[in-house]
C-alpha cells in the first residue's frame, strides 16, 4: 500500500506524531480518556507518578495534534475536562492494545531480561 508520508524518511512529519504516541505519557493518558471525559486533575491522580506540569504539556501536544479536545467550565477555579476527539477515537484500540500488552506480558519480559542479565554478566 503507498501513502502520501514516508516514515521511514527522517523528514517526514510523522515522526513527530510517532515521537508523540511512544511517549509513555500519551499512552496512559490517551487509554484513560477511552471511557470518556475526564478532568485534568482526575487524569492527574488516575496517572500515577505524572506530574502536573508533564501533564499539562502532554495535554497540550495531544490537543495540538487533533486527538484531544479541550473543555473548560466557567467554574471559580475553572474546571477543565479533556476527552478525545473522533481521530483520537480512530487511535485508541492500537493504543490500549499496546499500553495493555506490557501488562499481559510483563512476566515475560522480566524473564528475558534476567536471562539476558545473567548471560551477559560473565
Amino acid at each position: 500500500m503507498e501513502y502520501a508520508y514516508n516514515i521511514y524518511d527522517e523528514r517526514c512529519p510523522t515522526r513527530q506524531v510517532l515521537d508523540r504516541l511512544a511517549d509513555k505519557w500519551a499512552l496512559l493518558i490517551l487509554d484513560r480518556l477511552r471511557s470518556g471525559p475526564v478532568r485534568f486533575n482526575q487524569l492527574r491522580r488516575d496517572i500515577q507518578g505524572i506530574s502536573q506540569k508533564v501533564l499539562s504539556q502532554t495535554l497540550k501536544k495531544l490537543e495540538r495534534d487533533g486527538l484531544v479536545s479541550r473543555k473548560a467550565f466557567a467554574t471559580v477555579p475553572v474546571t477543565v475536562e479533556y476527552a478525545l476527539t473522533p481521530l483520537g477515537v480512530s487511535l485508541i484500540e492500537t493504543v490500549s492494545t499496546l499500553a495493555h500488552w506490557a501488562e499481559r506480558h510483563m512476566d515475560a519480559v522480566l524473564a528475558a531480561q534476567q536471562s539476558y542479565d545473567e548471560a551477559t554478566a560473565t
